[in-house]
C-alpha cells in the first residue's frame, strides 16, 4: 500500500454538512449584529452628541453578560448547544423587531435602547458558551484548528461586510433599513441552526451548585497557558478597544458620515479576515508563543496610529493592521482553550473566555466612552493604546511558559497536560 503524500493539500473541511451549515447560521449572525451595531452607534450619538452615551451602549450588553455567563456555560455543558443557539438567536431576533419599534415609535429616550441591549447581552450570555464548544462536534479533532480558523475567518468576513452593509443601509433608509436588515438575518440564523443534525446532549452528569458553576475559573486557573492567554487579550483589548468612539472620530475627528463610520468599522475585520485565510490553509509554524505578544503589541501600536490619525485613509490602515495582529492571538488563543479542555468542561471554560472577551470589548467601550468625556476621544484612544503595550511587557515577563509556547498545531493534536504545559508544545 502507497504511503500518504505527506505534501498533498489537506482535505477541506467544509466536506462536512453541519460545519457548512454551521458557518453559513455564524456568517448571517454576526452580520446582522454588525449592522445593527452600526445603527445604534449613529443613532444614539445623534440624539444625545455624548461620548458618555456611547460607552453606556457597551455597558448595557456587558452588564447582564457578565452576570449570566456562568451560568451559560453550565447549561452548554447539560443542554443540547443547538437548541440553545436556536433559542438565543430568536431572542437577538426578537431584540432587531424592538429597535425596529423604536426607530418607527420615534422614540427619544435612548433608555429603550439600552433596555434591549441589555436582553441582547442575556441572550449572548447562554449563545456564546454554547456556540465555542459545539466547533469540536462538528468536525475530527485532527481538524480543530483549521475549523477554528475558518470560524474566525467567517466571523472577520461578516465584520468586514456588515458595518459598511449597515452604512449603505442607514444612509439610504435610516436607523429602520438597517434594523429590517437585521431582523432578516436574525430569521435566516433561526433557520439555518434548526437544519443542524449534530445532537450534543448533555456532556456533563454532574450536579448544578456553586462549586460545578465556578469549575471553569479554577481549570483556567491551573492552566497557565490559559490563564496568561486569556488574560492578555482582557487587558490589552480593554485599555486599547476604540470601537464605541469610531462615531465620534467619523464625525467629528475625520469628518465624515455614516458610510466612513461604516468603513471604520470595517477595516479591523477586514486585516483580521486576510491573516484568518493565512492560518485556515497552512500551519502558524513555530514560537508560537513569542508571535502571541508580538503580534498583542502590533496591535497596540496600530491603535495609536489610529488615535492620532486626522486622515481617514491612514485611520482605515491603522484599524486593519490592528484587526490583523488581534486575529493571531485569537487563533492562538482558541486552540490552546479547545484542545486542553474537556468536552464536558468546554461551555464552562467557554463562558469563562467569553466573560473575558466580553469585559474587553463591552467595558472596554464603556472604558473608552468614560475616559473620552473626561479628556477627549483622542486621548482616550491614546492612553489605552499605551496601557496596552505596557500589559504586553507586563504578561511577557509574568509568564514564560506562554513565550515558550512553540507549535500549537502539534498542541492540537496531543492535548495538554494538567498543568498547562507539555514538553512537545514549549521550546527553550
Amino acid at each position: 500500500m502507497a504511503s500518504p503524500d505527506p505534501s498533498a493539500a489537506p482535505p477541506s473541511v467544509f466536506r462536512h454538512r453541519d460545519f457548512r451549515i454551521y458557518q453559513l447560521a455564524r456568517l448571517c449572525a454576526v452580520l446582522a449584529v454588525q449592522i445593527e451595531s452600526v445603527a445604534i452607534g449613529w443613532q444614539v450619538y445623534e440624539l444625545t452628541g455624548s461620548a458618555l452615551a456611547l460607552g453606556y451602549t457597551g455597558l448595557a450588553q456587558f452588564l447582564p453578560f457578565f452576570a449570566f455567563c456562568l451560568i451559560g456555560g453550565q447549561v452548554a455543558d447539560r443542554v443540547d448547544r443547538r437548541l440553545i443557539l436556536v433559542v438565543c438567536q430568536t431572542v437577538m431576533l426578537l431584540c432587531s423587531l424592538l429597535l425596529l419599534s423604536f426607530t418607527l415609535g420615534h422614540i427619544q429616550d435612548v433608555r429603550f435602547v439600552y433596555g434591549v441591549l441589555v436582553l441582547f447581552g442575556t441572550a449572548r450570555a447562554f449563545y456564546s458558551p454554547a456556540g465555542s464548544a459545539i466547533t469540536p462536534h462538528l468536525v475530527p479533532p485532527e481538524e480543530l484548528t483549521r475549523a477554528i480558523a475558518i470560524n474566525s475567518t467567517t466571523w472577520q468576513v461578516a465584520t468586514i461586510a456588515g458595518p459598511a452593509v449597515g452604512g449603505v443601509l442607514y444612509g439610504w433608509a435610516g436607523a429602520t433599513g438597517a434594523y429590517i436588515g437585521s431582523a432578516t438575518l436574525c430569521a435566516l440564523t433561526v433557520v439555518w441552526m434548526l437544519s443542524l443534525k449534530v445532537r450534543t446532549g448533555s456532556a456533563s452528569s454532574e450536579s448544578f451548585s456553586l462549586e460545578t458553576l465556578l469549575a471553569g475559573f479554577r481549570f483556567v486557573r491551573r492552566q497557565r497557558l490559559l490563564l496568561g492567554s486569556i488574560t492578555l487579550d482582557l487587558f490589552a483589548v480593554l485599555l486599547g478597544g476604540a470601537v464605541a468612539l469610531l462615531p465620534i472620530y467619523a464625525r467629528d475627528v475625520l469628518h465624515t458620515g455614516p458610510w466612513g463610520l461604516g468603513l471604520l468599522r470595517s477595516a479591523p475585520a477586514a486585516g483580521a479576515a486576510v491573516v484568518a485565510i493565512l492560518l485556515a490553509t497552512r500551519p502558524l509554524g513555530g514560537r508560537a508563543g513569542w508571535k502571541m505578544f508580538i503580534s498583542v503589541a502590533i496591535f497596540g501600536v496600530a491603535t495609536l496610529v489610529f488615535g492620532v490619525s486626522r486622515s481617514l485613509p491612514l485611520s482605515v490602515l491603522a484599524l486593519a493592521v490592528a484587526g490583523a495582529a488581534d486575529m493571531v492571538s485569537v487563533v492562538i488563543r482558541g486552540t490552546l482553550e479547545l484542545v486542553s479542555t474537556p468536552d464536558d468542561m468546554r461551555g464552562r471554560v467557554g463562558a469563562v473566555n467569553m466573560m473575558c472577551v466580553g469585559a474587553s470589548n463591552e467595558l472596554g467601550e464603556f472604558r473608552a466612552g468614560a475616559f473620552a468625556e473626561h479628556i477627549g476621544a483622542v486621548s482616550s484612544v491614546v492612553a489605552g493604546a499605551l496601557g496596552t503595550l505596557v500589559v504586553v511587557g507586563l504578561w511577557a515577563w509574568a509568564f514564560p511558559e506562554l513565550r515558550q509556547v512553540d507549535d500549537v498545531e502539534r498542541a492540537a493534536r496531543e492535548p495538554l497536560p494538567a498543568d498547562g504545559v507539555a514538553e512537545a508544545t514549549t521550546s527553550d
